[in-house]
Order: C-alpha cells, then sequence, then structure tokens
C-alpha cells in the first residue's frame, strides 16, 4: 500500500497505514429523515464505513443534523452546482464535503467553503468526473486521463492557494483505462489520500465485472485509501462487491468461498448448497476464513487443500475435510446444517 497522508473523517481515518475504507451513497431523497436514516443502518450493517448523501436543496442541507444523531458512521455532503448548499452542509454535520469543481463556483466562493471546512475541521473531496469536468478541459482533451489529471491539478491548486491541505482526491471516469492511468499519475505525485471508484459503471452484472477489473488493478498497485462500487443497484449490493475486491486482495477481513463449476461429474445438489452457505459466510462479518464447495472428488479436497475448511459432493453424500485432510462423510440431506455447524466449530477453535 502506498502511504499517504492521514486525515480524519468523523471517527474514521484515511490515509497512512489505515484500513481501506468502504462507502456508499443513498438514494433516498435526502431531506426525507426516516426514509434515508433507514437505509443508511441498512448499509452500516452490510459493512458500510462512510456514507455519502446528496444535498440537492436547503433542506437537504438542514435533515443532516437529524440524520447524524440516528446513524453511527460519517456522513459526506454531495454539493453540485450551489456553494451555499456547501456552506449550510458544514453547519448541520457534514463530516466531509464533496465538490465537484467543474460545476460549484468561482475561486471566491470555493474560498468560503475552505474557510467553513477550516473553522469545522473537516476534509474536502476534490470529485473530479469525467462526465461534468470543466468547459475548456473537456473540449481540450475529451474523455481522458489529461482532462481528469488537469483538472485534478488545478483544483487541488485552488485549495492549496488556500493554505488547505485537508484535501482527498477522485479521478473517475466510465472509461477504465483512463480512471486507471490518472490515479497512478495522481498517486506519483502527490501525496494526498485517494478515493477511487469507476463512476457509472453500470447495472449489478457489468458495473461488478468494471468495478473489479479497475479498482482490482489499482489496489494490487497499492492505490486506494476509499473505496465506492458504483451500481445501478441497491446500495446494499454495491457494499457486497467491495467487500469481495478487498477480501481478495487480501485487505478485509470476511469469509472466502472457492467453489467448483458445475459439471456432469456433479452428483448432488451444488448450486443449492453453494447459494446457502454464501448466504450464511455474509453474516459472520469480520473472520478471516477460507470455505470450499467442491463438485466433485478429483477437484476436492486435493484442489482445495489450502481451504480452511471445505466439502466434496459424492453420491447421495459429501466428503468434510479441513486443511486439506478428509474428516468424515456427511449424507445429501444434513450437508447445509452440518457443514454450518462444522464452519462455526472452526470459528471458535473446536476442532
Amino acid at each position: 500500500m502506498r502511504r499517504t497522508k492521514k486525515i480524519f473523517i468523523g471517527n474514521k481515518e484515511i490515509g497512512g497505514n489505515s484500513p481501506i475504507l468502504i462507502q456508499s451513497m443513498t438514494n433516498t431523497k435526502t431531506c426525507d429523515v426516516k426514509a434515508t436514516v433507514s437505509q443508511i443502518l441498512s448499509l452500516e450493517q452490510a459493512g458500510c464505513e462512510l456514507i455519502r448523501c446528496a444535498v440537492t436543496s436547503k433542506e437537504d442541507a438542514l435533515a443532516l443534523k437529524e440524520i447524524k444523531k440516528q446513524i453511527h458512521i460519517p456522513l459526506a455532503a454531495d454539493i453540485q452546482f450551489d456553494y451555499k448548499l456547501a456552506l449550510l452542509a458544514i453547519e448541520n454535520g457534514a463530516d466531509k464535503i464533496r465538490i465537484n469543481p467543474g460545476n460549484i463556483g468561482t475561486k471566491d466562493e470555493i474560498g468560503e467553503i475552505v474557510e467553513k471546512c477550516n473553522q469545522y475541521n473537516i476534509p474536502i473531496r476534490i470529485g473530479i468526473n469525467s462526465g461534468s469536468i470543466e468547459k475548456d478541459l473537456a473540449e481540450k482533451y475529451g474523455n481522458s486521463k489529461e482532462a481528469l489529471v488537469e483538472s485534478a491539478i488545478r483544483n487541488i491548486r485552488i485549495l492549496e492557494s488556500f493554505h488547505f491541505h485537508n484535501i482527498i482526491l477522485s479521478v473517475k471516469s466510465t472509461n477504465l483505462e483512463a480512471t486507471i492511468e490518472a490515479y497512478r499519475i495522481l498517486s506519483a505525485n502527490y501525496s494526498y489520500p485517494l478515493h477511487i471508484g469507476i463512476t457509472e459503471s453500470g447495472p449489478k452484472q457489468m458495473g461488478t465485472i468494471k468495478s473489479s477489473i479497475g479498482l482490482g488493478i489499482l489496489l494490487y498497485e497499492g492505490i486506494g485509501d476509499t473505496i465506492r462500487v458504483s451500481l445501478t443497484a441497491d446500495p446494499i449490493e454495491e457494499i457486497s462487491v467491495a467487500k469481495d475486491i478487498l477480501a481478495s486482495l487480501d485487505l478485509y477481513n470476511k469469509p472466502i468461498l472457492i467453489s467448483c463449476p458445475t459439471c456432469g461429474r456433479t452428483e448432488y445438489n451444488l448450486l443449492e448448497v453453494t447459494e446457502e452457505i454464501e448466504k450464511f459466510l455474509n453474516t459472520l462479518g469480520n473472520v478471516k476464513l477460507t470455505v470450499a464447495i467442491m463438485g466433485c472428488a478429483v477437484n476436492g479436497p486435493a484442489e482445495a487443500k489450502d481451504a480452511d475448511i471445505g466439502i466434496a459432493g459424492g453420491k447421495g453424500e459429501a466428503l468434510l475435510f479441513k486443511k486439506g485432510q478428509p474428516i468424515r462423510k456427511i449424507k445429501e440431506e444434513n450437508i447445509i446444517k452440518e457443514f454450518k455447524e462444522e464452519i462455526n466449530k472452526m470459528i471458535k477453535g473446536e476442532y
């Protein structure tokens, strides 16, 4: 992990050697306090560590004060077009402000936001998006890494001209190559923490694939201090995919499930067992455990010998194994129940 400046967002810290923070964004109307709080609490339970709310009106900004009282994670206010909403959001408890430099206003207006952020000691995320970049840069470069990077540098300099350094950067595009290259350039030249994501990545399947490729490359290179997987889906799905990406790179503790594709050798209900065990593992929280579900004796336990615990299917039964060593056979009708019990025993050290 590349070392970046440490910055506090509410009671969380990012940068330095801090864990990568998982975030999402509400899709409720922020002024609807009940609906927004309900969604945030569900996201918290799913593993969200920082939430962003759109502030599009005075009513939205004022609602932040009541929302903050009822949630347990830091809240970022997403501001577009009207710098006065940023000022109001800060006064009502926002832990971070995200502004889009391409549309937020004049340098003097940005200066007012900086002054207010200094007063409340909260950071600003410079959120560069390919879809709303400054007009002159869009005309000069199009949707490219050059446009993203030059916009970021331009706006870093504006904030630094006010002696403000409580900054987080993001440079998101729908174009994977442009996004990856822009983050690489900023990472090599600045120590500010980086929020990484692929903007408008698409519906669940396509968005998951694009995000996994783009964010996986960046994270593997040690780039990224916070992460959002932007999906056209329930925000809960964003948290699930983010956790899986991070866990796959050993950057987040959660149970990892490895399983066979189906084939003609499978003689038990592999799909049903896999689906049920996956749901069960997702309830276990911060547990470092590798679980294998193999279709037959060809693939398991030998191919899954590095798993902590697993099963390999047979005709009307499955072989339970731990650390590659066979333990006992389980009848097909009892596989799900007994496998869950054995996983719990392993977590508790009862083996």
